[in-house]
């Protein structure tokens, strides 16, 4: 049909011209809009890499490792400096929980806030299923990491569906929300890891671009995030000092399967050991 219509426009351009008639303007093309720039292609980190992990007390900045997961809120000139020593920076946040002493922890309508978190002070579940009112929150916390430069983001307390929150949140309202967070993270440029969930693993490998564990090998779960080694795709383990986990035994599991796992203090401090 386009064909057809370019020879009755020549036509007509034809007689008009003949008859001493002006030749019809030729139409502007309408503007075609400009594409919204696409950020470059994002971190992926693969498995074998040394990390450490500091949430609390003073910043060890002279440890040399590949990886350092760290707090949003520390300063851009941080994420600069492990940087400047080659260090990729994960940035934490809380995904799943309100913390009462976060900067942002206003923003929160109250229907989203529930049950207590317990063993954390001033922590409460966070009902996810409200991704309409989580999403401005949020995205500026995921504007923060990539405006301070992080490479990635730890969402902590993702897997929430089998928690009592006082919300009647489900395995699929979990995916969804999961999804929701991996999809604007690379909007921004940003990894993201599975925080945990071994039974989302199987759902969610292909969205996410590492895992973060605590206590695999302690609570026997490791080969539920093998799937994350196999798509080549790194798993950062933490074990931690309070338990009686078999240290030389985790760490030979660890190699056999690729992990990359550190011991902690459960309060994430500086102190970190690794395995031999």
């Amino acid at each position: 049909m386009r064909h057809k219509h370019i020879i009755l426009l020549t036509l007509t351009t034809l007689l008009l011209t003949a008859c001493g008639g002006k030749t019809p303007p030729t139409p502007t093309p309408p503007a075609r809009p400009t594409p919204t720039p696409m950020p470059a292609a994002w971190w992926h980190p693969k498995p074998g890499l040394t990390w450490q992990w500091q949430l609390t007390g003073k910043l060890d900045l002279d440890l040399q490792t590949d990886v350092i997961d760290i707090d949003l809120h520390v300063g851009k000139s941080v994420v600069d400096y492990f940087h400047s020593r080659g260090t990729r920076v994960i940035c934490y946040i809380s995904v799943g929980s309100y913390e009462n002493w976060r900067p942002d922890k206003d923003a929160f309508p109250r229907e989203v806030i529930g049950k207590k978190y317990e063993g954390w002070t001033g922590e409460r579940w966070l009902d996810i299923r409200r991704i309409d009112l989580l999403a401005p929150i949020m995205r500026a916390r995921l504007d923060k990491c990539a405006a301070k430069g992080f490479d990635a983001v730890e969402p902590d307390n993702i897997a929430v569906y089998e928690e009592d929150t006082g919300f009647p949140i489900s395995y699929e309202d979990n995916i969804r929300y999961a999804r929701w967070l991996a999809e604007e993270a690379h909007k921004r440029g940003l990894a993201i890891g599975l925080k945990n969930g071994p039974d989302m693993v199987k759902d969610l490998v292909d969205d996410f671009d590492f895992a973060i564990t605590e206590e695999a090998f302690y609570y026997h779960f490791a080969r539920d995030f093998v799937p994350f080694i196999r798509a080549n795709k790194a798993v950062f383990n933490a074990e931690y000092t309070d338990t009686d986990v078999d240290w030389e035994r985790a760490c030979r599991e660890s190699k056999r399967l690729q992990f990359s796992t550190i011991l902690k203090h459960r309060e994430l401090d500086a102190w970190v050991k690794f395995c031999e």
